[in-house]
C-alpha cells in the first residue's frame, strides 16, 4: 500500500517536496503556519493543516494531521537567531509526544551538517558530531529524540547549505568584507537533490539510518562565491588572505552514494 505522507513545514523545501511525492502517487498532507498558504497547498493537491509549533505548546489540529498519515517528514528548521528565539528541542519533545499518541511509525527528520561542528577534514555519517552553536546542539539532541526511539523507524537527513532557483548564499555574502575561512570548502546541495534524496529514502524504505545530503563538489569558498557573484553580476564577497591552521570540513554523502544513488543537479550556476 502506498504511504500517506505528512510534511510538517511546507516552506521552501516542503512545498516542492510535497508536489514530488504527489507525482509518486502518495497521498500528501502538509502544514503551514500561514492562513494565506492554506489555499496554495490545497491548489497543489496537498491536504492543508494550519499548525504552529512553539515551546509552550502546539497550535492547531496536530492529531487530525497525524491520524491521516503513515509517514511524517519533519521539516522544521531551528529559529535560534531570531529576535524571539525559542527552544527547538522543547518543540520537538512536544511533537514527539504527539507522534507517540498516533499511528505514525515512520519519520524522516530533516537536520543539518552543522551538527558536525568544526571537525577538520573529511566527514561522513559515521563521524562523531561535535556541534558548536546552540541551534546545532539542539538539532542533534532532537535527532536523537527520534532516532533512539526504537518504536519509530527514523531516517535522519543532514543537509549542507541549501541552494535553488530563488535561493543562494552568495546573495547574502555579496559585498561583505574581510570574511574568514575563504580556503574552506563549500558543502552545498541543490533543492532538486534534496527532494531526490528524500524521495529515494521513502521509495527504498531506508529506515534507521543517517544520510548526509551534500553535492560531491567542494571548491574553496573564496573561489566559488566569487564565481557565482560574477555570474549574477553582483559584488563578490571579500575574504582575508589569512591562512588558517586547520582544514575546513568536507562533508561526504557516503551512505547515499554507497547505495548506488547519485546527485543530479550541480551547485554551479
Amino acid at each position: 500500500m502506498t504511504d500517506s505522507i505528512g510534511v510538517l513545514g511546507c516552506g521552501w523545501l516542503g512545498l516542492p517536496l510535497g508536489k514530488k511525492l504527489l507525482q509518486n502517487s502518495h497521498g500528501v498532507h502538509g502544514t503551514t503556519t500561514s492562513i494565506q498558504k492554506l489555499q496554495t497547498l490545497q491548489g497543489e493537491g496537498i491536504c492543508p493543516y494550519l499548525i504552529s509549533l512553539a515551546a509552550e505548546g502546539i497550535e492547531g489540529d496536530i492529531q487530525g494531521f497525524l491520524s491521516n498519515i503513515d509517514l511524517l517528514i519533519v521539516n522544521v528548521p531551528p529559529k535560534m537567531r531570531s529576535k524571539n528565539p525559542e527552544s527547538f528541542l522543547e518543540k520537538m519533545k512536544l511533537l514527539h509526544a504527539e507522534i507517540k499518541k498516533s499511528k505514525v511509525q515512520k519519520v524522516i527528520f530533516i537536520s543539518s551538517t552543522s551538527v558536525y561542528g568544526d571537525i577538520p577534514g573529511e566527514v561522513t555519517e559515521t563521524s562523531l558530531p561535535k556541534p558548536v552553536t546552540e541551534s546545532a546542539i539542539q538539532l542533534l539532541e532532537s535527532e536523537n529524540l527520534f532516532r533512539l526511539d526504537n518504536t519509530l523507524n527514523t531516517a535522519v537527513v543532514r543537509f549542507g547549505g541549501l541552494i535553488g532557483p530563488t535561493r543562494h548564499p552568495v546573495t547574502i555574502l555579496s559585498g561583505k568584507k574581510n570574511l574568514a575561512n575563504g580556503n574552506d570548502p563549500v558543502n552545498l546541495i541543490h533543492l532538486d537533490d534534496c527532494i531526490h534524496l528524500i524521495s529515494t529514502i521513502i521509495e527504498n524504505q531506508y529506515w534507521d539510518e543517517i544520510f548526509n545530503g551534500v553535492y560531491p563538489f567542494h571548491p574553496k569558498k573564496s573561489e566559488y562565491y566569487s564565481d557565482e557573484a560574477n555570474k549574477r553580476d553582483i559584488s563578490p564577497p571579500h575574504y582575508t588572505n589569512e591562512i588558517t591552521q586547520t582544514l575546513g570540513k568536507i562533508v561526504h554523502s557516503k551512505n547515499f552514494l554507497d547505495k548506488g544513488h547519485d546527485f543530479g543537479t550541480p551547485i554551479n550556476s
